[in-house]
Order: structure tokens, then sequence, then C-alpha cells
């Protein structure tokens, strides 16, 4: 098998790619990255000497270098997790959002019809349908759920997911979808909630909270999801939606405050901000689609996973510590000159 993976050095590519690359150690996995902001060649490090992995630097806009790419290779699958992810960013610039997160997946797909691709999976996110109130627990976000979003980046990937339903039905290219809950664990780019909050509080810096703190998102580890995906590839149903859900729902108030008991700092650490424009309350997604059909439940549960998390976090302070300094980025010029990378 040969696999296209997509924005695999970014957070939640790269463990899948650590995790495909042990489970399936007969796969050939090939890593398209464009290298901005949230990727870090570093985190592929471990991976780099093995014969069945290659990095390549790429944009998935650049429709050209695309099906150039795309005509030397046979791959038989494609993983997308290229996106602008970051809420706060896409707030303060949307347009890029919109190129990567949809034009960059009408690419891919494009290209995927032309070299007949046998799955296009596109990773997407729970935020698609917008939030659910903070006083009814029992509601859940199912494949049903109509999509509202919120946000500039939530929009994008919802366009970007009907645009590959779309693409399923009319030119029947073979597709999945996949929509996670808030995903946690290493090589977790420094701005997100948890290792912000872990390098914040090492530093015994305030720890900035949205409002009160109240919002509520259900967590998943990372390595939980990237097994739900590899399930999704090899057992999953042509144009089907999964929702890949942790059950472990915490406010951001609380998973701050179990980080603090974690790293022995106090709460006064604790400052609350302005809270977020158009921040959802909360997200809650049922997976009881992708547990009867393709036998998937989460295995780590938030109080395992957040002290994995965070003793990661402390054994592997170098790789933080570059990105907040912005070393990592200084790296690729040193290294690459922003030329492809072929290795």
């Amino acid at each position: 098998m040969n696999i296209l993976v997509t924005g695999g050095a970014g957070f939640i590519g790269s463990n899948f790619i650590f995790y495909m690359l042990e489970k399936h150690p007969e796969y050939r996995i090939l890593c398209l990255d464009a290298l901005t902001y949230a990727g870090n060649l570093k985190t592929l490090e471990p991976v780099m000497d093995n014969d069945n992995f290659r990095f390549v630097k790429g944009d998935i806009r650049d429709r050209e270098f695309i099906f150039n790419f795309f005509g030397k290779e046979d791959f038989d699958m494609v993983v997308n997790f290229a996106a602008e992810s970051h809420v706060d960013r896409s707030i303060e610039d949307p347009g890029v959002f919109l190129e990567t997160n949809i034009i960059g997946t009408q690419i891919l797909m494009d290209a995927c019809r032309e070299y007949g691709i046998q799955r296009f999976h596109q990773v997407s996110t729970d935020e698609v349908y917008g939030d659910l109130p903070l006083d009814k627990p029992e509601l859940m976000f199912t494949e049903d759920t109509p999509i509202k979003t919120s946000s500039p980046y939530s929009a994008s990937k919802a366009s970007a997911d009907l645009l590959v339903e779309a693409y399923n039905r009319t030119f029947g290219l073979p597709v999945t979808i996949s929509r996670c809950s808030n995903n946690y664990g290493p090589y977790q780019f420094p701005e997100k909630l948890i290792p912000l909050m872990i390098s914040k509080a090492l530093a015994e810096e305030e720890l900035p909270v949205y409002g009160k703190g109240e919002n509520v998102r259900d967590w998943l580890y990372v390595e939980d999801h990237c097994r739900a995906i590899d399930l999704i590839l090899h057992k999953g149903k042509d144009g089907e939606v999964y929702n890949i859900g942790g059950h472990n729902e915490r406010s951001n108030l609380e998973v701050v405050k179990t980080i603090l008991v974690e790293l022995d700092k106090p709460e006064s650490l604790i400052s609350f901000v302005e809270d977020r424009a158009g921040h959802d309350l909360r997200y809650a997604i049922d997976p009881t689609k992708i547990s009867e059909e393709l036998g998937w439940k989460p295995t780590i549960l938030f109080d395992e996973g957040i002290k994995k998390t965070v003793k990661w976090y402390l054994d592997n302070k170098k790789w933080w510590e570059n990105i907040l300094s912005g070393d990592y980025q200084d790296y690729y010029q040193r290294m690459y000159k922003d030329e492809q990378v072929n290795s």
C-alpha cells in the first residue's frame, strides 16, 4: 500500500505517520507538507531514516505541482490532514483558511480523479456542527447533526466536507470523512490549549483562560484518533462520515487546573481574559457509528492521557522551546532553503 499523507509535519499528521509505520511496516508512506508555521520537520526526525518513509515539501494549493507530483507517484490512498486549523488565526485572516482548506482539498481530489486513487480520506472536525448548550449534557453530535459553523475555520472545513461529498456523488470519487473532537498528545503546536498551558505553567507565567473557562470540549488522545483513521481507511464504507469522540468532556478551566496539579503549580497563575468572538460553548461527539460498524472505541481516558502528555512535554522541552523561540523555522531555511525536500 502506497499512502500519501498531506500535512504530515503537523501534530495529528505526524502522529498518524508514526502509527502507520509501526502498525503497517510494509506500507510506504509519503508525507507532503508546505512547512508553514505549524509544520515542524524536526517532528519527523524519528522516521526520516525509515526506508518506507519519504518527505516532500509542497503546497496543496499549487495545482501544477500537485498534478506533477501525483504523476510521478503511484498512490493507493490519500489522507488529507493539510489545513489551517487555529480558530483565533482564522478570525484574524480568514482568506488563507479558504485557500488551503477548500481550494487545496479540491486540487487534491482533482488529482485523485486524474490518477485513479482508491480512497481519498478527509480529516475534518466536530466544529462543523457548531456547538451544544452547557445545560443539556445528553445532547451529542451525530453524523446526522446539521452543519452550523461558528468561525471562518469551521466554515472552511465544513465547505471542504461538502465538496468531498459532492465529488463522491458527482464524479464517483471514493471518499470517506472523519470528524473528531479535540485532540491532545505529543508534538502538538504550543499555541493550542494544553501545550500552551504546560509551557506557561513551567515558566510560571499567567495562564490566559477565555471568559470564565466554562466552555466544554470532548478530548481525544491523538493515538486513539490515528487508530480510528486506520480502521476507516481499511474498513470504512465509501461516501460515509464517521464521528470520532473520546467520551472525555472537560471544561477548559478543568483542563487547566488538571495541568497545574500535574506540574505542582498554583491556581493563582490562572488569568481570565476577554472571551473569543463566537466562542462555541460545548462540543460532544457520539461515536456510536464507528464503534458499531468498525469496532473502534477510545482506549485512553483523559486522566491517563493528560499524564502521558504532560510527561512528554517535560521530557521533550527542546522540541517546543525551539518552536517558541522561532528556531524551528530557521532550521528549514538552513537545511533546505525553501527547496523541495526529498529524504
